[in-house]
């Protein structure tokens, strides 16, 4: 075990514990005031965020990442502006803290409250994406928390000076040191260290594939809400709109198939399939998509590749997309309950009986009617940004904002009353 990385690791949670006594209490003009800094600065910063990034890119060419993650891990001037536009969202939002969740007098004249409160100290271990630094940062900052963050050595140039700018400007504008904080560590013990931070983090957040949903699955000892595992499906329903249904299917699998609300299955009911499968997956191909189809499929579409049991629960996060036709509602309902991973599920439909019945089944984060998958996503929801989108059910659930960043605690007041 490197000695050096557990003594920097303990040195930066001892600053986050002793920020986030701080970020407790601290006002929310205080706070908007530093993540509107923090926008700033990473605008004036574009220039070197870029080349940094370039260095990253370059490096994982050369080590063989999919398109899939060097289109993850890609940042433009756009793309950084518009993760300065959500810091500044962020500043508009009500400000969680101290929010009043109820008060109730008890008969021997105790008033009872429940209020919102910061977690405290955050970890979150995240891949590819280097915006991912500035979005949690600024969330957890508005909701009161210290953030230690532990990208992917993928991104570590772009995560670095990306973090560097924000603490940097956020410190000038009144936010102590330690509040945002980046593990350089490239060791993939360090990210092992961190889960076992029982003593300095309140809560590890991890956001990425399989493989690292498994290894803090096996290793964390701190509190976890897990994110990121995204088997999406669109259920074309017998009583869909069926040109309405293409543009769902295109959109869901193609605007950006990398990301992990894109679809990766797509049921279609036996009824509608002859009319429905030739136009949809046609477009599909012409835009590069790879399609696994069921033996069903491929007696309407000859020529497709077979679709293997495995493919049922694959993420491709790819132009890649498996193709089942279904009997029914309720097996398309069933399908999904069993090789889902509890994001994003979609039914297009126009019978309000079938798409009540999908909305309620359905076990997922974020269920939809008439409507593309993609739009499971914090910003879209309204939040700013997203810590990620969590697929478990305690104790947040589908894409955590400001709210699902806080924890909460009792009031009491009283007037000399004691126990009798």
């Amino acid at each position: 075990m490197d000695n050096g990385f557990e003594k920097a690791l303990i040195e930066q949670g001892q600053k986050a514990k002793k920020a986030s006594r701080f970020l407790a209490t601290a006002s929310t003009n205080l706070k908007n005031d530093a993540i509107i800094a923090m926008a700033d600065a990473l605008e004036a910063n574009i220039e070197e965020i870029i080349k940094a990034n370039i260095i990253d890119l370059q490096k994982g060419k050369e080590q063989g990442l999919t398109s899939a993650l060097l289109e993850r891990l890609t940042l433009n001037e756009n793309r950084i502006k518009d993760m300065a536009q959500g810091l500044r969202e962020i500043a508009l939002l009500p400000d969680p803290v101290g929010e009043i969740l109820g008060m109730w007098k008890r008969p021997n004249g105790l008033d009872v409250g429940r209020i919102r409160t910061p977690i405290g100290v955050i970890g979150i271990i995240y891949e590819s994406r280097p915006n991912v630094t500035a979005d949690a940062a600024g969330l957890c900052l508005k909701a009161g928390n210290a953030i230690l963050l532990r990208g992917g050595k993928e991104a570590i140039n772009s995560n670095r000076i990306i973090a560097q700018t924000i603490a940097s400007a956020a410190e000038k504008h009144g936010m102590p040191e330690g509040a945002i904080q980046l593990v350089e560590s490239e060791d993939r013990q360090a990210a092992v260290f961190m889960m076992k931070m029982n003593d300095y983090l309140d809560v590890l957040i991890p956001r990425g594939g399989f493989g690292l949903k498994q290894v803090v699955a096996r290793n964390a000892t701190v509190p976890i809400i897990m994110t990121g595992m995204g088997n999406c499906h669109v259920y074309i329903d017998d009583f869909a709109d069926l040109g309405k249904a293409q543009r769902i299917t295109f959109n869901a699998k193609v605007q950006r198939p990398s990301v992990c609300n894109a679809v990766e299955t797509l049921l279609v009911h036996r009824k509608i399939a002859g009319e429905f499968l030739p136009p949809a997956l046609q477009e599909l191909q012409q835009a590069d998509v790879e399609i696994r189809a069921c033996k069903d499929t491929n007696k309407i579409v000859p020529g497709l590749k077979p679709a293997t049991e495995d493919d049922w629960d694959e993420e491709y996060l790819d132009l890649i997309l498996a193709v089942k036709i279904v009997d029914s509602l309720d097996e398309a309902i069933e399908h999904i309950n069993t090789h889902g991973t509890g994001h994003s599920e979609a039914i297009v439909s126009e019978n309000y009986s079938n798409v009540r019945t999908f909305m309620s089944a359905v076990d997922a984060s974020s269920v939809y009617a008439n409507a593309s998958t993609r739009f499971t996503d914090g910003n879209i929801f309204g939040f700013g940004a997203e810590m990620g989108i969590s697929t478990q059910k305690l104790h947040a659930r589908g894409p955590m904002g400001l709210a699902e960043l806080t924890t909460t605690k009792f009031v009491i007041y009283g007037d000399g009353q004691i126990r009798e």
